[in-house]
């Protein structure tokens, strides 16, 4: 008994021995590798030291040497990275990768007793979380002592509601060779950048008069290039020191108008490329044409293009004269050698038609008659409708007049030779198209009430997006009222009109010229249906 007792508590002693051994072994793995879990690292880096130290005077090398409490990264420095006043190429930052030391190395020649600051915007970020170290400078004076005024301010975007980033604001010294196309030639004296807001701070400035404007840049260059840069500008000169806060609305100004040789695109379609304010621009045809010539000019919306339609004519070119205010040229074009675009109908409103909404054709090539009395229309499969078409000013729609009812079905049979073209084409086959109503349940309606109106002032219903879905002229009106909206989100934009032209004008730098002044309701108004929505707004 003893034998089979000591046998059982050698197998007991040898069963703990292990497990003990194993608990330890597995102590010690998990000491060995990284905990889970736990708070995640939010802190940014912080640097060390700086060499020669921040706020230096008598400033007088080319090196500066950065070290961080980790190991960082530079990132996207090229647009993050600004210096004021700018240099001519931006520093080199070696080493590329991650490191705690960097060593930044200044290419170009410093001005004499000049404060420079190094604005490094969002650009260094630790290695392992990517938690930045926001918008450190770095200061300096190549003199005896450091320029210390400041401006400040904030940057919109003048027509559209949300604002580019990364802007960048100039300012300029005003000097005894000093004029208003400087920013046209050179760099200003120092610069700033919104990165991704809308405010902007100017530092460690000199006192003095200066000019100051704001650029959305494609070169990134600090020169202003009107046919690709929106610029904003003060209206006058800046005198620092001063308290005051500037705002600056930002545009896409016309340059100086200019048009380019017209070339033959499609037979009996002329293309004739421009540059700056179409508005007042005109073709005029210097060539004798029959009595039945048609014509018809039409403008790209997306592209700066005019286009020239023309019926067919027995010539081998056409001459012609384009003027705009004090631009005039003569043109002459060869034709004939283009192929002919046959004509094409397709529909606006096709399966549903909003009730708010004109059923429309279209058409690839601006249209010269209809013939009415070959158009079948009816509702319900058979019921006759009464319509009337006009063909829109455009010349590229026909659009339909008729009572339209709720939740109705309708059907348009249109017979061949009905629709015909500038350039004497017309619908060779027969066409068909039907679409149906919705209830006016599935529909709401949004009234504006408005204070302090001006009598010019545009209203526009966005759609989320910026499309356009409604224009209304205010004139005297207290209210403004939008019916039968389908269900969305919409956006509110008012235009004050100064010169009545029915339309926004854009700002110019060299007249002093601001763009019209837009407001946009400050909230996104969503219309669901079935409701009528009321809204109050102060147009200050």
């Amino acid at each position: 008994m003893y034998k089979i007792l000591d046998f059982s508590m050698r197998r007991l002693l040898i069963f703990l021995m292990i497990l003990s051994i194993s608990q330890l072994f597995f102590q010690n793995c998990a000491k060995r590798g990284r905990p889970t879990g736990g708070a995640k690292d939010s802190i940014a880096p912080i640097v060390l030291s700086i060499n020669p130290a921040d706020k230096s005077i008598n400033f007088n090398t080319q090196k500066i040497k950065l070290k961080f409490d980790e190991y960082v990264l530079f990132k996207d420095i090229a647009n993050q990275l600004v210096v004021s006043p700018p240099l001519k190429t931006l520093p080199q930052i070696t080493p590329i990768g991650a490191s705690k030391e960097f060593v930044l190395t200044i290419n170009d020649t410093l001005n004499t007793n000049t404060t420079y600051t190094f604005d490094f915007g969002n650009s260094i970020t630790d290695n392992n979380e990517g938690n930045k170290l926001e918008r450190f400078k770095y200061v300096f004076s190549t003199g005896k002592y450091l320029d210390s005024l400041k401006l400040k301010g904030t940057i919109s975007d003048a027509y559209e509601r949300k604002a580019d980033k990364n802007i960048t604001v100039l300012l300029y010294a005003v000097t005894e060779t000093f004029n208003d196309s400087i920013i046209y030639k050179k760099k200003p004296n120092y610069i700033a950048s919104t990165l991704d807001s809308t405010s902007f701070s100017l530092d460690n400035l000199k006192g003095g008069k200066y000019l100051m404007i704001a650029l959305k840049e494609k070169n990134s260059n600090f020169i202003f290039d009107s046919k690709k840069d929106k610029i904003g500008f003060v209206p006058h000169l800046i005198t620092l020191p001063t308290d005051s806060s500037y705002h600056i609305p930002i545009y896409k100004e016309f340059g100086a108008f200019k048009s380019s040789q017209p070339t033959e695109f499609k037979k009996g379609q002329l293309i004739f490329g421009f540059e700056g304010n179409p508005e007042n621009m005109k073709v005029n045809l210097l060539t004798k044409t029959p009595e039945d010539f048609k014509s018809h000019i039409s403008f790209d919306k997306k592209k700066d293009t005019l286009y020239y339609w023309h019926s067919p004519i027995k010539a081998d070119s056409l001459s012609f004269e384009v003027t705009n205010q004090d631009f005039k040229k003569n043109y002459s074009v060869k034709i004939g050698k283009a192929k002919k675009d046959s004509l094409q109908i397709g529909s606006v409103g096709s399966g549903m038609l909003n009730l708010r909404d004109p059923f429309k054709l279209t058409s690839n090539i601006p249209l010269d008659k209809i013939i009415q009395a070959n158009f079948k229309f009816v509702e319900k499969d058979t019921i006759k409708t009464s319509f009337k078409t006009t063909i829109a000013d455009n010349k590229e729609e026909v659009i339909f007049d008729f009572e339209k009812k709720q939740f109705t079905s309708y059907k348009l049979k249109i017979l061949p030779k009905s629709i015909f073209d500038i350039l004497g084409n017309s619908n060779k086959d027969t066409l068909n198209y039907q679409f149906i109503t919705s209830q006016i349940e599935n529909y709401g309606n949004l009234t504006i009430n408005l204070n302090n109106t001006k009598p010019n002032t545009i209203v526009e219903l966005l759609t989320e997006n910026g499309q356009v879905v409604e224009q209304v002229f205010l004139n005297d009106r207290k209210s403004v009222e939008f019916k039968l909206l389908p269900p969305s989100k919409y956006i509110i934009r008012f235009i004050d009109d100064k010169n009545n032209n029915k339309k926004w004008d854009t700002g110019n730098y060299l007249k002093k010229i601001q763009p019209e002044n837009i407001i946009y309701y400050p909230n996104v108004i969503e219309v669901r249906a079935n409701w009528d929505i009321i809204e109050s707004f102060s147009l200050h």
